[in-house]
């Protein structure tokens, strides 16, 4: 039987079988590399986190430490109670969608530079152009910061990608988040304003006022689930 290769059935299965073998191909790809790309992924996250405790490690040397200075990990909820589950595997961005009182909250404690435990929260939230997110580090007082590290996806440079470099961050070094026994997330506020309930702020990124408000938004919506968690570290470190 001749082929005709010059009519319109030929060249639509030439196409179709075209499509399945490209098809094929990039799935046999994609899951060939989907452990390599979970790896990276949890590296990264490993960093990030380390990374709120002031702990910086070269690439090739972050599983290690978070191995050695992350000495415990743990999920609580909205009474401060332990829960079951894997802390790190916890899909913080889906926690957020949910009620506060239902949210599963994951707990990294690390054992710091200063010799002190530290307890690092992540949070998630929204900026200008997507998502934002972050790891907060408390002392074990409860309330005193003692580092923070913000990401993001795709903020613009110069303006609200700033939430990721230290000279942001580091300005949450030392704010507190109760005052006189009140749970008051860290405000982020237009330079050169107070926000008016009191609380602990720091200045907003110049030109950035949507992050900045987003940054804002997310230490509150995130940290607030935390509170009753955060006040039996307090209550912990008086006795």
């Amino acid at each position: 039987m001749t082929i005709n290769k010059q009519s319109n059935l030929y060249t639509i299965a030439y196409i179709a079988a075209l499509a399945v073998v490209v098809g094929a191909a990039l799935a046999i790809t994609s899951l060939s590399l989907h452990d390599r790309q979970q790896q990276n992924a949890d590296r990264d996250k490993m960093r990030q986190i380390l990374a709120a405790a002031h702990i910086t490690v070269p690439a090739d040397s972050v599983i290690a430490a978070y191995k050695r200075d992350i000495t415990d990990a743990y999920i609580v909820n909205a009474e401060g109670k332990r829960v079951e589950g894997d802390a790190f595997d916890v899909d913080v961005d889906a926690q957020t969608k949910m009620p506060a009182l239902r949210r599963l909250l994951p707990v990294f404690e690390c054992r710091a530079a200063d010799g002190e435990m530290k307890y690092i929260l992540p949070v998630y939230g929204a900026g200008l152009w997507g998502p934002i997110w972050g790891y907060v580090a408390f002392d074990a007082d409860g309330s005193t910061i003692y580092g923070a590290y913000f990401a993001h996806k795709g903020e613009t440079p110069g303006l609200g990608a700033e939430i990721e470099k230290p000279a942001f961050s580091s300005e949450f070094i030392g704010k507190t988040v109760f005052k006189q026994g009140v749970f008051m997330p860290v405000a982020v506020v237009k330079a050169g304003q107070k926000p008016l309930g009191g609380e602990d702020y720091v200045d907003g990124i110049s030109g950035g006022t949507i992050t900045s408000k987003g940054v804002g938004a997310m230490l509150s919506d995130c940290l607030t689930p935390y509170a009753a968690f955060l006040k039996n570290l307090s209550q912990k470190k008086s006795n």
